[in-house]
């Protein structure tokens, strides 16, 4: 495994170039969206989750002797959402397979629900922060930090405090003789401590201190001191991002129930998109206006509020919508370009991957 993953690094342009070639290459794989046809689905998944594993590689690059041991044996959280979101697609396509157009949403529930449970464990783990990509991307800005200015204000406090007048030097000098007799006994304690200890153990100390340089342990927030020190927005922020990971399973369980032709399911979906965005771009417009500090998106959080508003536009490819207005605005746009010699024929092959594509539920799910 090392030396698949030195060869990764070192030949990572090549890797990523070949990873984007194939992945192209499996949406024109014969009958890819036709119902019987499970390996199409295999071969694009299998190319998926090499290609997610090799950009985790890439990505872990250690760049010194001493970040070689920041790798992790344990797969990360976002990790494990990219590669399920990479099955799902052949889940589905099995599942269709095994059980037939109806019982296939059994297993499709049973996958939103498991990622759904990671989503909520990497919004825990980040201490509650935005998750991006749906979770898939690291959320490593952290908009509470201080600037360099207040870190400067806060490393004079110390110098600043020491100008209270004499009665403070007084006590200062009454204490340096204490202090003095403490220091030297502190220090012969040390010394003798040292030379009793053996020589090999002290040079053992030595090398892992240089090898294992001290980490800063970054302790997470409860909820509840969360919401304390965030406050109502903080409250808002958590239940906008909760329907923002609750909606895809919402909207996977009126399928279920009411199936693929029912409104129902369509406007609840649309419903929960548009609450939780609305209360998400609330607290943004509240930040422009008041400057509050206790609560800052950041811009790749802003970035992904945009990313989940573009996402609106699946519904257009969603039944019923897609069967009642969509589809026939696509044939009728084929009609018309299609005695075009070349863009006619291309305008084909695209409606024809649209179409296919709008068979499937996890390519227009959004999740």
């Amino acid at each position: 495994m090392e030396a698949y993953k030195t060869w990764v690094r070192r030949n990572r342009d090549y890797v990523r170039q070949l990873s984007s070639l194939a992945s192209g290459m499996t949406w024109l794989l014969p009958e890819r969206f036709a119902a019987s046809e499970i390996g199409p689905e295999a071969v694009s998944s299998v190319l998926g989750m090499v290609t997610t594993v090799n950009e985790h590689i890439i990505e872990t690059t250690p760049t010194s002797v001493h970040t070689s041991s920041a790798e992790t044996s344990f797969l990360p959280l976002s990790l494990c959402l990219t590669l399920l979101r990479d099955l799902e697609t052949l889940i589905e396509v099995v599942a269709e397979q095994l059980y037939g157009e109806d019982k296939k949403w059994n297993l499709i529930v049973l996958t939103e629900a498991a990622k759904v449970c990671v989503r909520l464990a990497v919004f825990k783990t980040t201490g509650y922060k935005m998750l991006l990509q749906g979770g898939e991307t690291e959320n490593l800005e952290n908009s509470d930090d201080l600037s360099p200015q207040e870190s400067m204000g806060h490393s004079r406090k110390p110098i600043q405090n020491q100008g209270l007048g004499a009665n403070h030097h007084q006590g200062l000098n009454s204490w340096n003789l204490e202090g003095r007799a403490m220091s030297a006994l502190s220090s012969f304690g040390q010394n003798a401590r040292t030379i009793s200890e053996p020589t090999w153990l002290r040079r053992v100390q030595q090398h892992q201190a240089h090898l294992e340089p001290p980490t800063k342990v970054i302790r997470n927030p409860s909820l509840s001191t969360f919401l304390f020190e965030k406050g109502i927005r903080g409250g808002l922020f958590v239940t906008g991002e909760s329907m923002f990971v609750l909606r895809p399973l919402i909207y996977v369980l009126l399928l279920r129930k009411y199936g693929t032709r029912s409104w129902f399911p369509w406007f609840i979906s649309l419903a929960v998109d548009l609450i939780g965005n609305g209360i998400l771009s609330a607290i943004t417009m509240s930040q422009d206006g008041r400057k509050d500090q206790h609560f800052q998106f950041s811009k790749s959080e802003k970035d992904e509020l945009k990313r989940r508003k573009l996402l609106w536009v699946l519904y257009l490819m969603r039944d019923p919508f897609f069967s009642k207005y969509t589809r026939r605005r696509l044939e009728s746009t084929q009609k018309i370009v299609e005695p075009v010699p070349v863009v006619g024929f291309f305008a084909e092959k695209l409606i024809e991957l649209l179409i296919g594509a709008q068979t499937r539920y996890t390519y227009m799910s959004g999740s």
